[in-house]
């Protein structure tokens, strides 16, 4: 037997609960791993709390957890890795627990702390897929909104090192983080639209949300076009004629070994902001869920 954090309703952090189960046996291109650390996304809050039962209906018990990084120590039939690995990537059945499945696994490198790579996964696919839909090119003014969240601040940093020009919205204390990353940061609240506008007098060509806070109507009035913003946490996208993008937890894995491959060698910045026990889940939730938090919280089994 094994532990891993589960829950049987929708509710608070506090319905996340250890659990004795049963370790999962790998299937055909599927490996288990000894969990060295799990990462805490905005998703997994969702999907305990409930606001996803009409789009994702669960089927309690619930393991959550899409990514993380650990020790090989089974393989299924076909998988591209060995017993003694060490590797990271999107958890089949969740991430929460001392053993975890992953598809398409990517090897760690030693550069890169078992933190960090349990942290990479939805959070840069995310940015790196979002980018790719915009189609922005170098030379062109992307504004992206929650500029400090995990997910855009791997957007900023993809960005800027395409040349691309970047304002971003932030809370004041993320103001200094968010410029050492090459990008013009505003505060966000009321009078961003304006603060925007005098930080990019020559425009702004794409914007991408991953604020998800009421921003769409001015964003598509910043570009003229509503084809030129993307959101990934607003669920009104669609009375604005915005595309929501969807995906982060796919499994096809494609863009992750460039983003360990930066990460690993110091160009791609994932911070990290605390690590709890697994057996304090709930605890991380709940801190997120106040936004306390500077970075991702991490799970260490």
């Amino acid at each position: 037997m094994s532990t891993a954090i589960t829950f049987s309703e929708y509710g608070q952090p506090e319905v996340l609960r250890p659990t004795e189960v049963e370790p999962p046996e790998p299937g055909p291109g599927q490996v288990r791993i000894r969990v060295r650390a799990a990462s805490v996304n905005p998703l997994d809050m969702k999907i305990r709390s409930g606001l996803m039962a009409e789009v994702a209906p669960a089927d309690f018990p619930v393991t959550p957890g899409l990514d993380a990084a650990g020790v090989v120590d089974a393989v299924g039939p076909g998988a591209d890795a060995a017993v003694g690995d060490e590797v990271l990537g999107a958890t089949v059945g969740g991430s929460y627990s001392e053993y975890a499945l992953i598809e398409d696994p990517v090897t760690k490198p030693g550069a890169l702390s078992w933190e960090v790579a349990a942290s990479l996964v939805t959070v840069g696919r995310t940015a790196q897929r979002v980018l790719q839909q915009l189609g922005v090119q170098a030379g062109r003014a992307l504004l992206v909104h929650g500029a400090a969240g995990s997910v855009g601040f791997i957007a900023v940093q993809l960005a800027v090192a395409r040349g691309i020009t970047v304002v971003g919205t932030v809370a004041e204390r993320d103001l200094a983080r968010v410029t050492a990353l090459g990008a013009t940061a505003v505060r966000y609240g009321d009078g961003w639209r304006e603060r925007v506008e005098a930080a990019a007098p020559g425009g702004v060509d794409f914007v991408f949300d991953a604020a998800g806070a009421g921003v769409l109507a001015d964003s598509v009035a910043l570009t003229g076009d509503a084809g030129k913003v993307i959101t990934i946490a607003d669920m009104s996208a669609r009375q604005h004629g915005v595309r929501f993008s969807a995906g982060g937890a796919d499994r096809s894995g494609e863009s992750l070994p460039e983003l360990v491959e930066l990460a690993a060698a110091g160009k791609l910045t994932v911070p990290v902001w605390r690590t709890y026990p697994l057996a304090e889940a709930a605890r991380a939730h709940a801190d997120l869920e106040a936004h306390r938090n500077q970075g991702k919280a991490v799970l260490l089994p």
